[in-house]
Order: structure tokens, then C-alpha cells, then sequence
């Protein structure tokens, strides 16, 4: 019914997908180390992460060491969910392919998160949906956060 013209929209169109899936899969080659700060200088992006009001949290996710090819991911805002705890707020791909890893730096001025996302170690190979999800993920602190600024690394 649509002839050589249909088939070549169709390859076409096969090809762009292709191309945006190995896109979305490619980053560093290092698996993540877990929450431990290495010895590399954090930095914090600007601007800075806004605070978010209590009830605006997205789907939650659990912070999973084992992602592979972890890459920074910066978060737009932040939740205080108690005196020493809050939600970081982000964007990423289908929980069901992607997962998210966090080092926390905190000092008396400042509370700053470098934020990773990779693909789930139980994903690796597979078709993943190319899905945008409004994410969040509790971050535990050593103290209170007080009048601390919260940072996104970069």
C-alpha cells in the first residue's frame, strides 16, 4: 500500500530511534563505586537547586551502587522531608532500565550531592522505553541541614 516511499519513512524512522536509544546508553565505561567521595574537587552547578514544597516529590528511587556507566545527572530542586533529611528532585529515564547513585559532602556551610545516573546492572542489553520520569531520592544526613545551602555537583 505505500510502496519503496513507505519503506524508506519506516527505515528512517527505525534508524532515528536507534540512533536516540545508543545515544541514552552511552556515558563513561566506569562502574559506579558506590557513596564514597573520591578524590576528585566537587564543585557545585549553577544555580543552585530550589527548595521544593513538601508534597512535590516524583516517583521514588533507591539509591543502586551497581549502575553501569554511571554519569553526573544534576537535580533541579530539593524536598525537606525532617531536620536531617531530604529528597532530591530529578529528572531520568524509566526506573524499570535506569537508576540513580549519590556521595553526599556536607560542611558547616553546605550540603552538596553529586548525583549519578546508569543503567541498572539487571538492564544491561535490554530494549529500554525512552521515557522522561520525575524522579526523587531521600538522602540521609550526618546533621541536621539547618540553614545549610543544598548544591547540585557538577
Amino acid at each position: 500500500m505505500y510502496g519503496t516511499r513507505g519503506h524508506r519513512l519506516t527505515a528512517t524512522a527505525l534508524a532515528a530511534l536507534l540512533s536516540l536509544a545508543l545515544a541514552a546508553c552511552g556515558g563513561d565505561t566506569e562502574k559506579s563505586g558506590g557513596t564514597t567521595t573520591t578524590g576528585s574537587t566537587i564543585t557545585s552547578a549553577d544555580p543552585a537547586p530550589t527548595e521544593a514544597p513538601q508534597g512535590q516529590l516524583g516517583r521514588d528511587f533507591t539509591a543502586d551502587p551497581g549502575i553501569v556507566n554511571p554519569h553526573p545527572l544534576p537535580f533541579d530542586s530539593w524536598t525537606r522531608l525532617a531536620d536531617d533529611k531530604l529528597a532530591i528532585n530529578f529528572t531520568t529515564g524509566s526506573p524499570e532500565c535506569y537508576g540513580v547513585d549519590a556521595t553526599v559532602t556536607e560542611t558547616t556551610e553546605s550540603v552538596t550531592v553529586a548525583l549519578r545516573s546508569g543503567t541498572r546492572a539487571d538492564a544491561v542489553g535490554r530494549m529500554c522505553t525512552m521515557i522522561a520520569v520525575f524522579g526523587s531520592m531521600q538522602i540521609q544526613l550526618k546533621a541536621p541541614l539547618g540553614n545549610r545551602e543544598v548544591l547540585s555537583a557538577k
